[in-house]
C-alpha cells in the first residue's frame, strides 16, 4: 500500500497563507499533530483575550495568534528551503514518487520572505508606537 505523496509547494503555500491557524501541519501530519492544535488554538485564545480585554490594543489582545502568523511564514520558508530528497525521505517515504520543486515554489518562497519581513516590521513598528507614545500614531 503506498502512502499519498505530499506536495511542497502547496504545503509552503499553506504556511504562508494558513500557517497561524496550522493548516500545513494538519496537512504534513494529520489532525493528530499537537503543534497544528497549538496553532489553532491560539486562535481561540486570542478570540477571548479580545473578549476580556476589549479596551486594550488589538496587537496586544491578539498577541497569541499574531505570534502564530509569524511562526507560521518561518515555518513557510523552513518547508519550501527544505530538499527534496530530505521532504521525500521526510513526508514521503512510501508513496514511490519523488520531489521536484520549480519556479512556483521560488516565486512562493520570495512572496512568503517578503510579506513576512513586511509583517514583522508592522508588528514592531505598532508595538513601539503603542508602548512610547500609547498609539498616538494609529
Amino acid at each position: 500500500m503506498t502512502k499519498r505523496h505530499k506536495n511542497k509547494t502547496f504545503a509552503t503555500l499553506l504556511a504562508m497563507l494558513f500557517g497561524g491557524i496550522g493548516l500545513h501541519r494538519f496537512y504534513l501530519n494529520g489532525a493528530g499533530n499537537r503543534w497544528g492544535w497549538l496553532h489553532l488554538s491560539t486562535l481561540a485564545i486570542s478570540g477571548l483575550l479580545i473578549g476580556l480585554w476589549f479596551d486594550q490594543p488589538l496587537l496586544f489582545t491578539a498577541a497569541p495568534l499574531v505570534v502564530s502568523i509569524l511562526a507560521g511564514f518561518i515555518e513557510a520558508l523552513v518547508l519550501g528551503l527544505t530538499p527534496d530528497d530530505k521532504w521525500d525521505q521526510t513526508h514521503n517515504l512510501g508513496s514511490g514518487r519523488q520531489s521536484r520543486s520549480g519556479a512556483l515554489l521560488a516565486l512562493l518562497l520570495v512572496l512568503t520572505a517578503g510579506l513576512g519581513a513586511i509583517a514583522l516590521i508592522a508588528v514592531m513598528a505598532r508595538t513601539l508606537d503603542l508602548l512610547f507614545t500609547g498609539g498616538a500614531y494609529g
